[in-house]
Parts: C-alpha cells; sequence; structure tokens
C-alpha cells in the first residue's frame, strides 16, 4: 500500500469544534466572510500598515489610545459602543486607511484568531471571498498542512464561512489529502452555490444574510461574496495581521 504523501486539509465549521483539532503543524485560515476577513483584505489592500485584531471592545479602545490607531469593530453587526467604526470594507478606502493601523474586534472573527493561537497554530492568515485566490495560491505554495476555521455565528455554523470553506477546496483539493467529512460537506455546498453566491445566500435563508440586510448593507453583503476584489493575503505576525509580501 502506497502511504498518502499530500498534507492534510480539515475544515472546521464553528469555534465550538476547535478543540477537535490539531493545529501544531498547521496553517490556519480564519474564515469570517461577514464581514471581519473580508474589511481585514481591503483594509490592507488599501493600504492599511497593519491590522491589531483583539478579542474585546475595551482591549480594543486601549491599545488604540496606546499607539495612536484607528479603532474599530462591531457587535452583533453594529459598530460598537465606544468604537470610532464598523466592520464595512466600505469604511476604509485607500484615502481613509493608507499607512494607518486599525485595532480591530469583532463578534466571531478576531475572538476565533486568538483561540487558535492559544492553542498553538504556528502559522495564522485570514481569507474571504475578495482574497480567495491570494489564499489558494499560498497553500498551494507552502503545501503544509491546513485547517480552515470557520468563525460562525456565537458558535453556530453559517452558510458564508462554509461556503468559502469550500470555494478554497475547490480550487485545491487535488493537492491535499481529504479525509474530512466537513471539508466535503463544505465543498458540495459551494458546488450547488456558485453560480451565485448572493441568491443562494437569499434563497436559502441565510441567518447573517438577514442580519445584515436588515441594517440595510446588502451592498456589504455583495461585495464580501465577490472574488478577489482585494487580492492580498493577511498574515498575523507579531500580534498583527500584515500584507504577506
Amino acid at each position: 500500500m502506497i502511504k498518502n504523501t499530500q498534507p492534510t486539509l480539515h475544515t472546521c465549521l464553528s469555534p465550538a469544534l476547535l478543540q477537535l483539532f490539531d493545529l501544531s503543524n498547521s496553517i490556519v485560515v480564519i474564515i469570517d466572510v461577514l464581514r471581519a476577513t473580508s474589511t481585514i483584505a481591503t483594509a490592507l489592500y488599501n493600504g492599511a500598515k497593519a491590522i491589531v485584531p483583539v478579542d474585546s471592545v475595551a482591549d480594543c479602545i486601549r491599545i488604540g489610545k496606546q499607539i495612536e490607531a484607528i479603532t474599530a469593530g462591531e457587535r452583533d453587526g453594529q459598530v460598537a459602543e465606544g468604537l470610532q467604526y464598523g466592520n464595512s470594507p466600505f469604511e476604509y478606502p485607500a484615502e481613509f486607511i493608507t499607512g494607518k493601523t486599525l485595532v480591530l474586534t469583532t463578534t466571531n472573527g478576531t475572538k476565533l484568531l486568538h483561540m487558535a493561537l492559544d492553542k498553538g497554530a504556528p502559522e495564522v492568515i485570514t481569507g474571504s471571498f475578495p482574497n480567495l485566490s491570494a489564499v489558494t495560491n499560498y497553500l498551494l505554495q507552502q503545501q503544509k498542512n491546513v485547517v480552515l476555521a470557520c468563525a460562525a455565528w456565537k458558535d453556530k455554523i453559517n452558510i458564508e464561512d462554509t461556503l468559502f470553506a469550500g470555494a478554497v477546496i475547490n480550487t485545491i483539493k487535488n493537492d491535499f489529502s481529504l479525509n474530512c467529512d466537513s471539508s466535503q460537506i463544505a465543498l458540495t455546498l459551494y458546488n450547488c452555490a456558485k453560480p451565485d453566491l448572493y441568491e443562494f445566500m437569499k434563497a436559502h435563508d441565510a441567518s447573517h444574510y438577514h442580519r445584515l440586510t436588515n441594517f440595510g448593507l446588502e451592498k456589504d453583503i455583495r461585495f464580501c461574496l465577490t472574488a478577489d476584489g482585494s487580492p492580498v493575503l493577511p498574515m498575523y505576525r507579531d500580534g498583527k495581521l500584515v500584507k504577506h509580501m
């Protein structure tokens, strides 16, 4: 019997399941499509110097003052009290964000990033449809074990993060060992949805679609489901997310 020498790929569909995965020898891709990782990619693509991800509003305010940075984030889809800006990619155009550092906290994504670090992840990047090709190209180049970690919504599995995991898998599956039912679920869902991700979310009553639509954020949803609008690779280094060169 020939041993499979390909690196492994696993998908964690919720932060509540993260303890089931060995991160110690893997690249961990943090996925929070609506909207944290889409906004992170967009801000860096538009010239942000760095993004400091934190898991509490209090830390966001404190660190923002210490380093004279922009403080931003959301709770339950809206700008968190005490912060200057929210979690929309449209808040960070080049003329505003170039050369600046952003301290960011979100309901799900930044929390999951810190969970992965606490669990020993040696390498963390962030992924979203706006930087899909940057993520898949990097994973193909590195040929290391991968865990696709979905931020979900308050530990409840969501459609959009699962779709992005499926999009990644669809591109790189031939180069990885896929002994993972959650990866197969994500791939199957993506193949059903890929003709029109937005209409798929709408037709299947995706909870976060309704949550953001109720806030008038349809434009955000469409942007965050469109591939390669912000083609950069955010990589966690020394407490910050920076653009991988």
